[in-house]
């Protein structure tokens, strides 16, 4: 949704109660992708309105439904079965009803399939069930006692049960970054008790006035313009415009307090909520305690008394992932997407949408501001700017004495390193000076693994994924080839799996792990860490490796788009791009945006205290328009020629842009299918067909895919187009066919 205010101001407001349903049928909407509710029948003087919880039958199952309004079926009497029962509990409210009929009929996704998302919490309508948690027991006294080893694992379970509290099995395991197993052992062995209770209720409100940070000038203008804008209490969107290290945080922090003064509920939504240890730090700094915290890695406990806590008006402040959404608020004030412009706010799987284009959505709907913040703004939420659609709040300069760090280029194609290393003399020498001034250096390389691709010099052979048509990537830590995109993975070969040969296997092109085998030999002393998805899975990991680099236990640290997160450590000062240009190929039409956009997240780690920061970035393409705007620090000059360019093609956000995917296990189904689709397009001014083709990803998880792209001027209605189209063809059954309005990805 390229201008997304344009389509939400069609919307009208939804917040007044909706009137109980008169007559004798009702319309019910089940979390299950179908296209439309089902017709039920209102019995023994059931009161019933739009947004209540209820049971109904379906076949022989019960299930738990929505009531979506009046019935506009025709449906024989005795065809019609009866609504069970209506749940005593608050229903959804008018503008979460609205807003997911809004996101299915954009997204061009079954109502059902939208529903599901905001009802995914399994067990949220019954009694709260009793769980356990776990003490430490004061008299241990069974025959183990004596004989368990303390081993670091235990002694760190011990640590956090030291202080008298009690945890669940789950939150031992994150806390203390251990297996259920230890856990196990420790209440076999007597030395922790197990208890069954009802699940705690820990929400804490926080406190708007808990603590003031001293802002600068600039941050003191921000938050002014901020708090007027909540003070209207209408809709309105803001870009919060700061460079890296210009302190956007502790300004939307402002903007949450002064909602949560006024009563009423704040969403926060990150891109990459497990990445950002450090904010729920400022958070709990600000305001006295944590926000509740929305993702899906929460375990089931503690979804289910979110949920209700969150639809009771309990909870003041959600942080969350995407998901984060679809809950059910009782009086929402404020959303702010923080890292607009980022990828991670697409849904790829499933129904699919953009949470920052839905965010504005949501905010409409309930009538309340929504702040769009970034230090490298999305070229849609620019040009809404430059029309006067949103509002603009600029931080131009980072807070305090921090300076913007210095940006040096080599030319990989001039630089002569020897084999299998990759790291330029520059950045080498670099790294030893920071090490001998006792300073931290951050190198980043997005990908990860030792190496992306494994083939055989005698054969030739390259080891592939039997699942997906990709390279298998070498993680040579754990002796395993992986597939990145379908996580199948194995023992690392030692011989050629074709022609037998031994010593012939070769690892071709870096990886992180690659870069820091070459870093300990050039630095053998220096303490090196590593953060990617493969090293850091759990949020304890990456909490434990960011004190790492707090504490100064660490001298390099080496990862993949991870450390780009917003992370903040006063004592790095040198950041090295391994390889700049991974991600300007490829056909995506965001390519050089995004590229320019993690770069200068990248950059922005250096240098955000006292001491200066420098960035050396290694390119093959030193005169691409990225980096000659990274080298000028221009932004402005490169955004202008993006959006020059987009114009000229009519991409988005000039037109308009959907993706047909069909995939099946049967490659000539998906083939017929995909010809099908094709031969059946529209065609008139300004609509556009491109393929059907073999997706670039041709075999993922086994299934052939192709794929088809609709192109068609902003004055084109994309969605009806669309269905008017594919309601012309039958699908078979072994074939799937998913959309994707405004697609992020081409793969």
């Amino acid at each position: 949704m390229e201008c997304s205010d344009a389509t939400a101001s069609s919307l009208e407001d939804s917040t007044l109660e909706p009137p109980h349903i008169d007559g004798q049928r009702v319309a019910v909407l089940l979390p299950l992708p179908l296209a439309g509710p089902y017709e039920y029948r209102i019995k023994n003087g059931i009161k019933l309105k739009r947004g209540d919880i209820v049971t109904v039958p379906l076949g022989s199952r019960v299930m738990t439904g929505v009531v979506w309004g009046k019935s506009q079926d025709n449906v024989e009497a005795k065809k019609i079965k009866a609504v069970l029962d209506r749940i005593d509990f608050p229903g959804l409210k008018e503008s979460l009803v609205d807003f997911i009929d809004w996101v299915a009929a954009y997204s061009i996704a079954p109502q059902g399939a939208v529903l599901r998302m905001a009802l995914n919490v399994k067990g949220v309508f019954e009694p709260p069930k009793k769980e356990a948690y776990y003490s430490r027991a004061k008299k241990q006294t069974t025959k183990y006692t004596k004989k368990i080893k303390i081993t670091p694992a235990r002694e760190r379970v011990f640590k956090i049960l030291n202080n008298g509290g009690s945890k669940t099995a789950r939150e031992l395991r994150d806390e203390a970054s251990v297996s259920i197993s230890v856990i196990n052992g420790l209440t076999s062995a007597g030395l922790i008790k197990k208890t069954e209770q009802l699940p705690k209720n820990n929400i804490k409100t926080p406190d708007p006035d808990h603590f003031n940070i001293n802002l600068t000038v600039a941050q003191k203008k921000a938050v002014y313009n901020l708090t007027e804008i909540i003070k209207n209490q209408n809709f309105s969107i803001t870009l919060l415009d700061g460079v890296t290290g210009s302190g956007k945080t502790e300004v939307y922090f402002e903007a949450i307090a002064e909602t949560l003064r006024r009563g009423r509920q704040a969403l926060i939504l990150l891109p990459e909520i497990a990445l950002t240890p450090q904010w729920f730090q400022r958070f709990k700094r600000r305001f006295g305690s944590e926000p509740l915290i929305w993702h899906s890695d929460i375990g089931l406990s503690r979804r289910r008394s979110g949920w209700r806590a969150v639809s009771k008006g309990k909870v003041s402040v959600v942080v969350g992932a995407r998901s984060a959404l679809y809950l059910p608020f009782d009086d929402l004030g404020i959303v702010i997407v923080d890292e607009e412009h980022e990828n991670a706010y697409k849904q790829m799987e499933g129904v699919s949408y953009h949470a920052r284009d839905m965010a504005i959505v949501r905010a409409k709907l309930v009538v309340c501001p929504v702040i769009l913040a970034s230090a490298t703004p999305s070229l849609e939420t620019r040009i809404n700017v430059a029309k006067n659609r949103y509002n603009c709040v600029q931080l131009p300069e980072r807070f305090g004495d921090a300076q913007p760090p210095k940006i040096d280029f080599i030319d990989m194609r001039k630089e002569k390193t020897t084999l299998n290393n990759y790291l330029s003399q520059k950045l080498r020498n670099a790294l030893i000076n920071n090490l001998l001034s006792r300073e931290q250096s951050l190198l980043y390389l997005n990908r990860s693994g030792y190496a992306p691709l494994t083939l055989c010099r005698k054969c030739g052979q390259r080891i592939e994924c039997p699942h997906c048509s990709a390279w298998l990537v070498e993680h040579r830590a754990n002796h395993k080839l992986v597939c990145h995109h379908c996580s199948y993975n194995k023992k690392a070969y030692i011989n050629c799996p074709k022609c037998n040969s031994s010593g012939s296997l070769v690892a071709c092109g870096p990886g992180v792990e690659r870069i820091l085998e070459e870093v300990k030999s050039i630095l053998p002393k220096a303490r090196v860490g590593l953060m990617t998805s493969d090293t850091t899975k759990s949020h304890n990991s990456i909490i434990n490796l960011i004190k790492k680099i707090e504490s100064r236990s660490l001298d390099i640290l080496i990862g993949t788009q991870m450390v780009a997160k917003g992370h903040h450590f006063p004592d790095l000062t040198l950041v090295g791009i391994v390889d700049a240009d991974i991600g300007l190929s490829g056909g995506d039409l965001r390519a050089s945006e995004r590229t320019f956009q993690v770069l200068n997240q990248v950059a922005g780690r250096a240098g955000r205290a006292s001491k200066p920061g420098r960035v050396i970035v290694q390119t093959y393409e030193p005169e691409h328009p990225v980096m000659l705007a990274m080298a000028s620090g221009d932004r402005e000059a490169f955004m202008n020629l993006e959006e020059k360019n987009r114009k000229i093609g009519e991409w988005p956000p000039y037109g308009r842009l959907a993706a047909i995917i069909v995939s099946s296990k049967d490659s000539l189904a998906a083939d017929k299918t995909a010809h099908q689709i094709g031969r059946t397009a529209p065609s008139g001014p300004g609509i556009r067909i491109l393929g059907p083709a073999p997706a670039p990803l041709s075999i993922l998880r086994g299934q052939h895919r192709r794929r088809l792209l609709i192109k068609t001027s902003r004055e084109e209605s994309l969605q009806s187009l669309i269905k008017v189209w594919l309601s012309k063809i039958v699908i078979p059954s072994r074939v799937k066919v998913r959309i994707d309005v405004d697609p992020y990805n081409f793969l």
